[in-house]
């Protein structure tokens, strides 16, 4: 299947997508002078189809959202319905039956007593939203000094004001200063770039990292620090999973200087790592989870921040208020096809597959180390980072310039033209990243490591 060539207008759509399309996090420069941008069309399943009628293996889900596969009519047809009926209605100091029904649902699934369920448009908002209330917990529990927020290095979280404050990639950041103040870093758990002494020892080295969210409360005085912002599987730097025990020590640290646990699954959650929130696959009760994407796997935009009964109480008496919302946040469309998703979810047992065949995705995947540019594959459930590498030896990294020459110069379009749709990215040291819709299994593997061996085998002859 093909789309036509021009828009309503008549112009041709290439043309017209360089004259009027500001597309997100990407160079226009490469557009001037008549460059191509990748129109795609129309999904099926785990595959996407571009103007041209070629098709890829969508391995990145969209963008970590697509977790049921593309073309679901089912979720076409409850938006449909609830259009019909109530297209439109916000949330304030309103109800409507989708956002009620779905709270609830969520609620269900969150671990401990995170009970209330606060609606947003998407992951930035949710994040935005967190450290917000936060804030006003605090103040309303008489402790107002304590506004600072601890997150990872290179993590991201968001692109408003607050949650990029949060994020950690100075690059991200540094054209929006000055941002939020009152956020600070600590390291991350890759293993593969631990330091020397801790290099070894999963364990240890987690809760060597765990230990430096101590210090950093510590340091900046417990009086002041609000929360700890932290993904179960960070994203940004390619996928770095929790080793053993370091989310149980970040519980302990949290609740012995009195912070706030946010746990940013945005990608995380809805089976990405497996169960419903990722925080129950590593055995933590986190005070706030922040999510979105998989939510409605992307057939139409929501996000949720959840809180625990705690963190809602002073807002359940005298005339307090939350003084925070969004006009489409809970939006009635968005929340039926939410639900539509997650009985999806529960009839096919998405979550039980993911878990299933985890073990054979990452089998799958470390073949690829026999290559000398693969240096690391890493992830957890359906959702993998693999580092490349200069020197496998010695770890040895590329400078930024071969970077930028290996990762948009060559792999990005040999990855796409060669039918697999994920990511090269160098927020960190430089990786593929691979997040592939929750219904696929062994074949899809095995092509995706074909497509992949492929590309990298050829990728030392473009530095």
């Amino acid at each position: 299947m093909t789309s036509t060539s021009t828009t309503p207008r008549g112009t041709d759509r290439q043309q017209a997508a360089r004259d009027h399309l500001w597309m997100h996090m990407a160079r226009h420069s490469t557009l001037t002078g008549g460059g191509t941008v990748p129109v795609i069309t129309r999904g099926e399943g785990h595959m996407i189809y571009d103007d041209a009628g070629k098709g890829y293996i969508d391995g990145l889900s969209g963008l970590f959202v697509v977790q049921v596969g593309h073309g679901r009519a089912e979720l076409a047809e409850a938006a449909a319905r609830q259009a019909e009926k109530l297209p439109f209605m916000p949330l304030w100091s309103y109800a409507h039956e989708p956002a009620i029904d779905l709270a609830e649902r969520l609620a269900h699934y969150a671990p401990g007593d995170l009970n209330r369920v606060f609606f947003t448009t998407g992951g930035g908002e949710a994040v935005e939203s967190a450290w917000k209330l936060a804030k006003q917990y605090f103040k309303l529990t008489g402790k107002p000094g304590k506004t600072k927020v601890i997150s990872r290095a290179v993590a991201y979280h968001g692109t408003p004001q607050g949650a990029l404050s949060i994020t950690s990639i100075p690059g991200m950041k540094t054209p929006f200063e000055p941002l939020v103040p009152g956020t600070f870093r600590v390291p991350n758990t890759n293993f593969y770039r631990a330091p020397q002494e801790h290099a070894g020892n999963e364990k240890e080295f987690g809760l060597w990292a765990a230990e430096r969210i101590r210090e950093a409360i510590e340091f900046e005085g417990p009086e002041s620090v609000a929360a700890v912002f932290l993904e179960p599987v960070q994203n940004s730097g390619g996928c770095f999973p929790p080793p053993p025990g370091y989310f149980q020590r970040v519980r302990e640290i949290c609740d012995e200087y009195d912070v706030l646990l946010v746990s940013d699954e945005v990608i995380c959650a809805f089976g990405r790592i497996g169960s419903m929130f990722a925080c129950d696959d590593f055995g933590y009760v986190p005070d706030i989870i922040t999510c979105a994407k998989g939510l409605t796997s992307g057939y139409s935009p929501l996000g949720a921040m959840i809180a625990s009964d705690r963190l809602f109480e002073p807002f359940s008496r005298g005339d307090t208020t939350f003084y925070h919302g969004y006009t489409f946040g809970g939006h009635p469309v968005s929340a039926a096809v939410a639900m539509a998703n997650l009985d999806i979810f529960e009839r096919e047992g998405l979550n039980r597959h993911v878990k299933e065949n985890a073990p054979a995705f990452r089998s799958t995947l470390e073949r690829l180390l026999d290559l000398p540019i693969v240096g690391d594959v890493r992830g957890e459930g359906y959702f993998y980072g693999i580092e490349l590498v200069k020197d496998k030896a010695t770890k040895e990294t590329f400078t930024e310039e071969e970077s930028e020459h290996l990762l948009r110069g060559y792999l990005s379009g040999a990855l796409f033209d060669a039918g697999l749709y994920c990511r090269a990215d160098d927020r960190g040291d430089p990786v593929v990243q691979l997040a592939p819709p929750l219904t696929i299994g062994q074949k899809e593997f095995d092509q995706i490591e074909s497509i992949l061996r492929s590309v990298l085998t050829e990728g030392l002859n473009h530095l």
